[in-house]
């Protein structure tokens, strides 16, 4: 083999090395995604706005399970003042979460409901972390959707203070199809979405909320 045929099938056995590594990393970037920590005790346990009514759902059952004794639920924004003035009646995300949790046993004293709305999985860790500030605790289960676990992990190393602690759980009645992300468009933008989010909490944040 001549010194050019080598160094042409060296070049060419680096770029099939390489293709078939990027494809494993494409079929495997679903389940990169989820990051769930173990259960254990916590102050409160929180359920981020998104995948209604999953993650509902999988609050209540870890409340049963006597892990927490309160649920804080998110508040998004919504255009619930706007409809007002028209007199347009509009029930927001976070009141049809907790009439789940109320449904699936949670006691309506228990909930609460976050003070502040939020735009974005940002606004809501640290409106967490605010809450559990202000109420002298400090630890929390967040419960959000599988694909979304290691972002709101990531989020929390950035904007919690040192004495809090999170365990983050997923809702596994979510739908999200780790092994074959790619075949529908939901999983496809939800996992573009994650990657770009993380690539922001990485660097620093440099895309904020609105209104920040």
């Amino acid at each position: 083999m001549t010194r050019r045929n080598s160094c042409r099938f060296i070049s060419l056995a680096v770029a099939l090395v390489l293709l078939v590594a990027a494809v494993i990393g494409f079929r495997g970037a679903g389940h990169w995604l989820i990051r769930e920590d173990p259960l254990g005790l916590a102050d409160a346990i929180v359920v981020l706005s998104g995948s209604m009514p999953a993650r509902a759902e999988e609050a209540a059952e870890i409340f049963r399970m006597g892990y927490a004794h309160e649920v804080w639920v998110s508040r998004p924004g919504s255009p619930g003042a706007e409809l007002a003035e028209m007199g347009v009646r509009y029930a927001g995300e976070e009141d049809y979460n907790r009439e789940v949790l109320i449904h699936l046993g949670v006691p309506e004293t228990n909930i609460q409901i976050f003070p502040h709305e939020i735009a974005d999985t940002e606004q809501e860790v640290e409106e967490v972390t605010s809450l559990l500030a202000s109420e002298g605790k400090t630890s929390a289960i967040i419960v959000t959707s599988m694909q979304h676990t290691r972002r709101v992990r990531a989020l929390w190393q950035k904007l919690a203070a040192r004495n809090q602690r999170v365990i983050v759980r997923a809702a596994p009645q979510d739908s999200f199809d780790a092994n074959h992300w790619w075949r529908n468009t939901h999983d496809l933008f939800s996992v573009l979405r994650e990657i770009l989010g993380l690539i922001n909490a990485w660097t620093g944040l440099p895309v904020r909320p609105p209104n920040t």
